[in-house]
């Protein structure tokens, strides 16, 4: 789903916006789960089947947080291995065919394998590092699964980063005034948003057709000269 896709404008947003405000109303514990839902259900919009991934990887990494914040005589153990754990996973989608590549360039014949690189595995992969390794230090205190799951899949920051720090947005959730409509923080955001979708669909639209004119000729061999290639880049 698309952030200036119809879907995106005039169903997704308003219906967790509204329901956002209305849950927390009467109730502000069951709107950070209300987040966390959306959330997942944008990410799955593209293909449900890596929500699976991003679970499984969420879980992982909030119990291994956990550990590490239990035993802490074993920390740094415990920390390593969650660690490279994270990082076997985002290069066995990232770079395993790139390896296999390699070897073949060198001589050997290893096939392909039909990898599909899930979307903003990057992102919420080192992000979580980030959160191990703040727990490691004594910096991140406990907080609910919910929290830990809205902080990792939040969806306006999910697919397109940046990758978020812990203390910049888990410590909202505790605050009442989050849940109560703000008309500063509103308008705020519908500013910004509108800035983008119009850098979005005005000028970056507008200007593909003509750069996409350069790269895919490059990429079907017709190299381009000098003034040509800094055109595209432009």
């Amino acid at each position: 789903m698309l952030f200036n896709s119809y879907e995106f404008i005039f169903i997704f947003f308003p219906i967790v916006f509204v329901g956002f405000i209305v849950i927390g109303k009467y109730d502000h514990r069951y709107a950070v789960p209300w987040l966390a839902i959306a959330s997942l259900f944008f990410y799955g919009w593209w293909n449900p089947v890596f929500l699976f991934l991003l679970l499984g990887s969420i879980c992982f990494n909030f119990f291994a947080g956990a550990l590490i914040y239990k035993y802490s005589a074993q920390s740094k153990v415990l920390l390593t291995g969650a660690v490279i754990s994270n990082l076997l996973l985002l290069g066995l989608y990232k770079y395993l065919n790139f390896f296999i590549n390699t070897i073949d360039a060198l001589g050997g014949k290893v096939p392909n394998l039909d990898i599909i690189l899930p979307l903003g595995i990057s992102f919420f992969t080192f992000t979580q590092i980030a959160y191990l390794v703040d727990v490691y230090k004594g910096i991140v205190k406990e907080y609910s699964f919910f929290d830990y799951l809205l902080f990792v899949t939040w969806f306006p920051h999910l697919i397109a980063g940046p990758v978020l720090h812990h203390k910049q947005m888990m410590p909202q959730f505790s605050s009442p005034t989050l849940y109560k409509p703000q008309p500063d923080s509103i308008s705020l955001g519908v500013t910004l948003f509108s800035m983008g979708l119009f850098k979005k669909v005005i000028l970056a639209d507008s200007f593909a057709p003509l750069a996409n004119r350069v790269f895919d000729g490059a990429a079907h061999g017709d190299l381009p000269m000098l003034e040509k290639a800094w055109f595209g880049v432009l």
